[in-house]
């Protein structure tokens, strides 16, 4: 029986550090030339919700990545 305890910590982790990853990232571009006056709110919640869905997005290939390998050996 697969530890599920174990395996939603691990996800929960990785989650966290591939958005922390994300957002590191995306504090490279320049986005001040593209934020409208007054609108700086508006501008920090996409780069949250940018983060939030590309972290995601690479976690979960990660983790199904890290899956699919521990499942490998069940092909034999």
């Amino acid at each position: 029986m697969p530890d599920y305890g174990q395996m939603a910590l691990i996800s929960m982790l990785v989650n966290l550090a591939f958005m922390a990853i994300t957002w590191w990232a995306l504090q490279a571009l320049n986005i001040e030339k593209w934020i409208k006056p007054g609108k700086v709110t508006q501008a920090r919640a996409l780069l949250i919700l940018l983060t939030i869905a590309i972290g995601s997005m690479v976690s979960n290939f990660f983790l199904d990545y890290f899956l699919w390998s521990q499942q490998l050996p069940m092909l034999f």
